[in-house]
């Protein structure tokens, strides 16, 4: 029993509603590998809690009085860096709070119910346990208010990635689409890449990310404030624009049809989750598969799991085109599972660190 007890995953629960701390407590304590040690009321006790109790992760509540849990990640992260998850209310504040909080390096978050009265255990149950033992091993690093969303060296890149888009390609009258599949560290890597890619690249780029509805349109929003291609939420039926990046919202697949002019446009769905998720990049990478004539550069980075390595596998197979795919490197994801998969799979042309994505994008551009 001792053994046990030294493997058992501690956790610090942050939030200032006794009822909620509860129905955490409950959910968590019911799995044999995790035990909760202690809570906090507010984010100076979380701050004092951490020292104290050197907790193996953090449940964070976004709103809190005296002070917020962003307020108290931005501390941890500084001086006492390790894994927190985020509870987030599904609201605009709510959405782009826990954006500022994933860019302070919070490792994930869940939907906080929107009332006491809306709480089902149940469901929550499954999504709290797999996310806390999934961001427990995930990769932190000491971060702080100061730290800029865009590394220092961009302008180079930029500069390079500009001139390397206003040469012709010949790419024989082929279209060439951008396919980026991310989940688990994912808003704050794509700062790493989307402002990067200069306003006139030849192509559209399309992203899923997994995330819940509303999330994802202020993820769009705050990509496009810092970056020279416009950044949307995708909507259905819209056509695909060179220099636009469209992002699946959360709970509907994307996919990529052509008409009989070979005209791309996007088409948005509710089918059944891939892999236990909505949107899929397994579903977008297999709607590109299908397609005639199309030059397909397909990025798969941070993420648990094995979301889009299926779909990249049809890229290659069934193509009848090639198709180029990159994977983000292990040492720059937070958690290393979507990359992994894929080249498991033997489907992958390049390792990239996150650094050198958007590089690597351009440079394939460059050559088609």
């Amino acid at each position: 029993m001792s053994q046990v007890i030294e493997d058992q995953i501690k956790v610090l629960i942050v939030d200032d509603s006794a009822f909620m701390r509860k129905i955490l407590t409950d959910i968590l304590n019911s799995d044999p590998n995790i035990k909760v040690i202690g809570y906090a009321r507010n984010g100076r006790e979380a701050i004092d809690k951490v020292k104290l109790l050197k907790p193996d992760i953090v449940t964070m509540d976004v709103e809190m009085p005296i002070m917020s849990g962003i307020e108290a990640l931005g501390a941890i992260m500084q001086n006492n860096p390790l894994p927190v998850l985020m509870l987030s209310s599904l609201t605009s504040n709510g959405a782009d709070e826990t954006l500022t909080a994933l860019e302070l390096g919070a490792v994930d978050f869940i939907q906080k119910p929107s009332s006491i009265y809306a709480i089902n255990p149940t469901d929550i149950k499954t999504e709290l346990i797999s996310k806390i033992k999934i961001a427990v091993a995930a990769k932190v690093e000491k971060k702080s208010y100061a730290d800029a969303p865009i590394q220092a060296n961009t302008v180079t890149i930029i500069n390079k990635s500009r001139k390397l888009c206003n040469r012709s390609i010949p790419n024989m009258g082929k279209k060439v689409i951008i396919a980026i599949g991310i989940s688990t560290g994912g808003p704050r890597a794509l700062q790493s890449v989307i402002p990067l890619i200069p306003e006139n690249i030849s192509a559209p780029i399309l992203i899923v990310q997994h995330m819940p509805p509303g999330f994802t349109k202020s993820l769009a929003e705050r990509l496009n404030s810092i970056s020279k291609v416009v950044v949307k939420e995708a909507e259905d039926g819209e056509g695909l624009k060179d220099g636009w990046v469209y992002i699946a919202p959360g709970d509907f697949h994307l996919e990529i049809v052509a008409n009989s002019l070979n005209e791309l446009s996007i088409k948005l769905s509710k089918g059944p989750a891939v892999s236990g998720h909505r949107p899929s990049a397994d579903v977008m990478y297999s709607s590109i598969a299908a397609l005639s004539n199309i030059e397909t550069i397909a990025v798969i980075m941070t993420g648990m799991g094995s979301d889009g390595a299926n779909g990249l596998m049809e890229l290659k197979s069934k193509s009848k085109t090639e198709a180029y795919i990159i994977a983000q490197d292990e040492e720059s994801c937070v958690v290393y599972g979507m990359p992994k998969s894929a080249v498991k799979l033997g489907v992958v042309d390049v390792v990239s660190p996150l650094s050198r994505i958007t590089n690597t994008i351009i440079n394939r551009l460059e050559v088609l």
